[in-house]
């Protein structure tokens, strides 16, 4: 019984891992979409969110069904119940994602207000947050998820940076206000990922010390 309990709880962990790569994978191809204008790629990463959101279902149901009937104590609780946290982080890095997307779209049809730099910046920064949250959630390393946490200011920064930049456009010449708001969408939607990001560290930190750091100094 025991040793069936320790494969579901792999299963879980290895599922969740396919699910954040599949995310990694979408917000690089969103990116992509945007910097090189290619709509068809955009359109790709949009439906393939639905294996995303597919993964989601599974993994909670699973998550549910082992805390009913199995009902872990102590690591393997916390475990559970963070991993289903983690969960819902992934899928709403997803869907921003596809916020994207839909932004590289709209701007994919009219010549670039301007070259696409920090946005870029942005996005690998948002990229590494995510890939170091999982690795550390593999790892059970809770010094690559302070470093995650403590990183995050990086990119509200740039946020901030690019908004007063965006800003400066519009009230120089009103045409570009339709294209920097879709550009300070996105900048947006990659400071969302990146607290999505934070998330998953935070949560990495109490699975392994049951330490809550979400209110306190990192």
């Amino acid at each position: 019984m025991e040793r069936h309990f320790e494969k579901e709880l792999q299963s879980l962990r290895e599922n969740l891992l396919t699910m954040g790569a599949l995310v990694e994978q979408a917000i690089f191809h969103a990116m992509k979409s945007l910097v090189e204008r290619d709509s068809k790629l955009a359109e790709k990463t949009i439906e393939s969110d639905s294996r995303i959101d597919e993964l989601e279902v599974k993994l909670e149901e699973t998550a549910i069904r082992l805390l009913a009937l199995r009902q872990p104590m102590a690591k393997d609780l916390r475990f559970i119940v963070k991993g289903t946290k983690i969960i819902t982080d992934l899928e709403r890095m997803g869907d921003l994602a596809v916020n994207i997307c839909q932004r590289a779209l709209e701007l994919n049809k009219k010549p670039p207000l301007k070259p696409y730099i920090d946005l870029p910046r942005m996005a690998e920064k948002a990229q590494m947050m995510l890939k170091e949250a999982l690795d550390s959630f593999v790892r059970k390393d809770t010094e690559l998820a302070l470093k995650v946490c403590r990183d995050d200011q990086f990119i509200d920064d740039l946020n901030d940076q690019i908004f007063r930049e965006l800003l400066t456009f519009m009230m120089e010449d009103p045409k570009t206000i339709s294209q920097a708001t879709r550009l300070s969408f996105i900048s947006k939607y990659l400071e969302r990922i990146a607290d999505h990001a934070t998330n998953i560290a935070e949560d990495v930190i109490y699975m392994v010390k049951a330490k809550d750091i979400r209110h306190g100094a990192y």
